[in-house]
């Protein structure tokens, strides 16, 4: 085949340069296009080369690893790599048990090649505990053996002392978001929140978000024992933010029901808690944390010019990789963030302008019509990309008492959890996957009662 030459082609222009020259191949291309990728074509590419002058990175090996489907990359070099993360999303997730387990099982597996474990995210700073635990199996011979104490242990690390609450807590993050299995899970956040609003967004999700509220509510009752530590702060705010994406998804859920059902109460009701509520009260919540702030992720694409033009075109740029990716919306929110300013200034305004459209539709009896939704909103997205606009890079603080840099606004997050403890009663009513009916009332209608 072709590619058999390409890379016989290839590595004798190695050898002059380096007589111990290694090549470093992605193994992400026989994962990513498996319909062109038969035995054949991987066979006449790995053969190619001088049995251990290839080395191998199994990018995906958590998830979708590609050494059992070709006899460790035949009998090539190989090391087992956790992607975990796509775009830099925000979000809680991992695969502790499959990440836990994987090392192991490559290296058991029959003739096996692998040589080492690695990380390729396409994103860090964010779930710290999957990194941690990825990292500490390169020193180990066997699987953690109890992960439920192993993430105990590691809050107790993390914050500096032991609290029960923050334990619990951890262990029930541990059994509903960090505890994704199968070949589909991916580390690529595509709640409504972060995207583009449509009626047929899906909002499955492999966990029990009453796992989520109550370990928010947990970490909440742990505060004025761990508030002096900052990594708590972080995760305090950083689970707050997933506790307010699974009800952003509970809210379309009820507006699109009452959409469908033609009930202009309803709707006005959850589309205006989810437009007008929810997301300037997250909005304001991640203002608090200068990681979490559109004007830091900008002012470091601006630092890296060495010219005022230039470094204009740089925050277009990360403006871009935000939002639209290219100037036709190309990737249209691959690299979605939760950042103070970008919920405010271009999740915020799209869903308001998508509620509208329903409204509209419904009190004036005509059908809504996606495309030409899709054509107005990209104007706001595309507003956004090219605004000159200058967005804070210091976080707001919120509650003085507590140490700088992060600080959080105490009313707000008491306010949310209000709601959440109002919806989680109502969530340990259900039976699990069970549609958020309870004797045919809507949860978020009693939420809102």
């Amino acid at each position: 085949p072709q590619c058999c030459l390409h890379s016989r082609g290839m590595f004798p222009r190695l050898s002059p340069v380096d007589t111990e020259a290694v090549w470093l191949l992605q193994g992400w291309l026989f994962q990513h296009q498996p319909q062109f990728w038969g035995p054949a074509q991987i066979r006449a590419v790995l053969g190619a080369v001088p049995r251990g002058r290839l080395l191998v990175l199994d990018l995906f090996a958590e998830s979708q690893p590609v050494y059992t489907r070709t006899a460790s990359f035949q009998g090539q070099p190989f090391i087992w790599c956790m992607l975990h993360n796509f775009g830099g999303n925000h979000g809680l997730f991992g695969a502790l048990e499959a990440v836990n387990g994987g090392p192991e099982a490559a290296r058991l597996f029959p003739n096996s090649t692998m040589v080492g474990t690695g990380m390729a995210p396409e994103g860090i700073s964010q779930n710290e505990v999957v990194y941690s635990l990825m990292a500490e199996l390169g020193w180990r011979k066997d699987p953690v053996p109890d992960l439920a104490a192993w993430v105990t242990s590691f809050a107790a690390r993390r914050y500096g002392v032991s609290h029960p609450d923050a334990g619990a807590a951890w262990r029930l993050l541990l059994r509903s978001v960090y505890n994704c299995s199968g070949e589909a899970c991916r580390g690529h956040n595509r709640s409504p929140l972060v995207r583009r609003p449509s009626l047929q967004m899906n909002t499955s999700i492999w966990y029990n978000r009453s796992d989520v509220f109550e370990a928010w509510r947990l970490l909440l009752t742990s505060a004025p024992s761990l508030a002096t530590s900052p990594a708590f702060r972080y995760d305090l705010l950083d689970l707050t933010r997933q506790a307010v994406q699974e009800l952003v998804s509970l809210y379309y859920e009820e507006a699109r029901s009452a959409y469908l059902s033609k009930e202009l109460a309803s709707l006005l009701r959850a589309g205006g808690v989810l437009a007008y509520e929810l997301l300037p009260a997250l909005d304001e919540v991640l203002a608090s944390d200068s990681r979490f702030l559109l004007g830091s992720w900008l002012e470091q694409a601006r630092a890296a010019a060495v010219s005022e033009a230039e470094a204009d075109f740089y925050e277009q740029n990360s403006r871009y990789q935000l939002t639209l990716w290219g100037p036709e919306g190309n990737i249209l929110d691959y690299a979605n963030k939760q950042l103070a300013g970008l919920v405010a200034n271009y999740y915020t305004p799209r869903w308001r302008l998508f509620l509208e459209a329903l409204v509209d539709s419904v009190a004036q009896g005509i059908p809504f019509q996606q495309h030409q939704f899709d054509k107005n909103v990209f104007q706001l997205e595309q507003a956004f990309v090219l605004s000159k606009q200058r967005y804070p890079s210091q976080h707001v603080v919120l509650l003085p008492q507590l140490p700088q840099p992060h600080a959080f606004s105490l009313q707000r997050l008491l306010q949310l959890q209000d709601t959440h403890l109002r919806l989680h009663l109502l969530l340990l009513q259900l039976d699990e996957g069970q549609a958020g009916e309870i004797h045919g009332v809507s949860v978020l209608n009693l939420l809102l009662a």
